[in-house]
């Protein structure tokens, strides 16, 4: 497991009390003048979906389509690389002290434990992407204590999720995905899951928020429970009372790496139309435009006329992609798609992903201060390493060297490890040269440039442009607002020191 923090992956006081203490509390004081029913009671309308006297009949019916998930993987690679990566010598030395027989180290196979569902009688399973992960085999448990091999249809690590399927001669007992679930904060919700490998555990909770954002889940708005979940519920299901699954489970906060009563769930809806994609086609295809984008703050709206901080600006554009096809330029803030307002790069993204491959989108963009229509054909978006790829060249394109520091924009990675903001903007120093005047004014790899002469800077140009700007208005220095380790704090460039 990974504390999410502590958010982490679910990797491998009873309610049932506390609702019949209060049934028989509401009971034994029904008759006593204090506790008097009103003529206009407070909450009458909650009390039809309030806690049953008991789960059991509703885990009973649930319980056997619920599997327990065992992923045998191979050893990380870099593992195995590394044992060669040591002298020759010393390497003859560790053999014979750790094996006694002059063999290289032996590795094993890596387990990973979960928890998945059936979603039809011919053996598809839904379960988390990261209980599979590099699995070379894949075993699961019935409730009924039989196992069987299970082969991987498709991934989607975008959302966290992935379909199996077992292939026998039998009619599996399965649940059904709410394609459109109606859940609300308070809703009653059960989990079924195998954590720690206690196979067929049952918690209860409700709904404690919807829409949580979590990370870089830009496709997912989490429902979050506190019904227990821990290590090994991951891919398991999160009911309602109808017995209909309303969520996958898939992460938890914790500062200890145990249940603390915050836990996370894919929607079923999002679950359900990324199954279908891959029951289909094996994998999930998103519409993609080829942009690097940022939210609009209130200083980047003013700086573009805008009335309000609101859409997407475009920091970057892949050359060849559909956006640099279509005529998008940088710094153009993208306000609709299809005529519905962008609220921000998140929704951008989101909107744009829910497209499919060959789409026309049309867009309302804001370029230098005047409203624009632009047409653009989405591609398929492509896997996560070409778009890391992509990234590398773009940042090594964009990237500039100015007072002896190479630096960038700020990534949504950067954003995360420093706890930044996330329409924050700047560029992270990549390196600082010896004896340059960015090394004599103590900055540092890792820091973050926020400001220059005043002005935020978002952007390679901007930075240029304040530079600039300083040495036409005949300035020796330019102040310079740094993000360091220590906090933030003025620097003073000597303009006569860029280089």
């Amino acid at each position: 497991m990974k504390p999410i923090q502590r958010l982490g992956r679910l990797g491998g006081a009873s309610l049932m009390v506390l609702a019949i203490a209060s049934a028989a509390f509401l009971v034994d004081n029904a008759t006593n003048p204090a506790f008097a029913v009103q003529d206009e009671p407070r909450f009458a309308a909650a009390v039809p979906n309030g806690a049953p006297m008991s789960f059991a009949d509703l885990i009973e019916s649930v319980s056997p389509s619920v599997v327990t998930i065992q992923a045998n993987t191979l050893p990380d690679e870099q593992a195995e690389d590394q044992q060669f990566e040591n002298p020759r010598q010393f390497r003859e030395w560790l053999e014979r002290q750790f094996r006694g027989d002059g063999q290289a180290p032996q590795t094993r196979p890596r387990q990973s434990l979960g928890s998945g569902f059936f979603i039809s009688s011919e053996g598809h399973i839904v379960t988390n992407e990261h209980v599979v992960r590099g699995a070379q085999e894949i075993t699961i448990g019935t409730s009924d204590g039989e196992s069987y091999s299970a082969t991987l249809l498709g991934t989607d690590p975008q959302t966290d999720l992935a379909l199996l399927k077992v292939d026998e001669d039998i009619a599996f007992p399965f649940v059904t995905l709410d394609r459109d679930p109606a859940y609300r904060v308070g809703d009653w919700v059960v989990a079924v899951g195998n954590p720690f490998g206690l196979g067929g555990t049952a918690t209860a909770g409700i709904i404690s928020a919807t829409g949580r954002e979590i990370g870089n889940s830009t496709y997912n708005d989490f429902i979050q429970i506190d019904a227990p979940i821990n290590q090994g519920n991951s891919g398991g299901p999160t009911f309602d009372l109808e017995g209909n699954v309303v969520g996958v489970n898939s992460q938890i906060f914790s500062p200890t790496g145990g249940n603390v009563g915050i836990g996370f769930a894919i929607p079923s809806d999002v679950a359900a139309r990324i199954v279908d994609e891959l029951i289909e086609d094996g994998r999930v295809s998103r519409g993609w435009l080829g942009v690097s984008i940022q939210n609009v703050t209130e200083d980047i709206a003013e700086a573009e006329g805008l009335d309000e901080p609101v859409g997407a600006i475009i920091s970057s554009i892949v050359a060849g992609g559909p956006a640099d096809e279509a005529g998008f330029q940088r710094r153009d803030v993208i306000l609709e798609v299809n005529g519905e307002a962008v609220e921000g790069s998140r929704d951008l993204t989101r909107r744009i992903g829910q497209f499919n491959a060959g789409d026309r989108i049309r867009f309302r963009v804001v370029r230098e201060g005047r409203e624009i229509t632009v047409r653009a054909e989405l591609s398929d978006r492509p896997d996560e390493n070409a778009l890391n790829q992509m990234q590398s060249r773009q940042q090594a394109e964009t990237e500039v060297v100015m007072f002896g520091m190479r630096m960038m924009a700020l990534t949504d990675e950067v954003r995360e490890a420093r706890g930044l903001a996330d329409d924050q903007v700047g560029l992270v120093v990549e390196s600082v040269a010896p004896g340059s005047e960015a090394n004599r004014k103590g900055l540092m790899r890792g820091d973050v440039v926020l400001e220059a002469g005043g002005d935020a800077v978002g952007s390679i140009d901007a930075f240029q442009a304040a530079v600039d700007e300083a040495a036409r208005d005949g300035r020796s220095a330019i102040l310079l607002l740094v993000e360091g380790r220590g906090g933030q704090r003025y620097v003073a460039m000597q303009l006569d020191e860029n280089e």
